[in-house]
């Protein structure tokens, strides 16, 4: 099996435009231009982390904070530190 890990995202919903603005304590900043409403902010999420980590779409879920904007990546395929790293160069 690949490796797998968790990442904690602090989620802006409704920016101005989408993009991963950078480390925030222990977690990943990231602005969506989505509304926070009907999962659109964190399907937005999900695109924007799998494109930069040039993943699938199903290799990256929300594991918690679904309606919170404090959240839990999975990111299958990934050490942290690999993820972590293509995240924020």
């Amino acid at each position: 099996m690949s490796e797998a890990c968790r990442l904690k995202v602090k989620a802006v919903p409704g920016a101005s435009r989408s993009e991963i603005v950078g480390k925030l304590g222990e977690a990943l900043k990231i602005r969506v231009a989505a509304p926070p409403e009907g999962g659109k902010a964190n399907r937005e999420i999900v695109d924007l982390v799998a494109a930069k980590l040039g993943l699938s779409l199903n290799q990256v879920a929300v594991l918690s904070g679904q309606s919170s904007p404090a959240k839990v990546l999975s990111v299958e395929g990934l050490s942290a530190e690999d993820a972590w790293a293509r995240l924020l160069a």
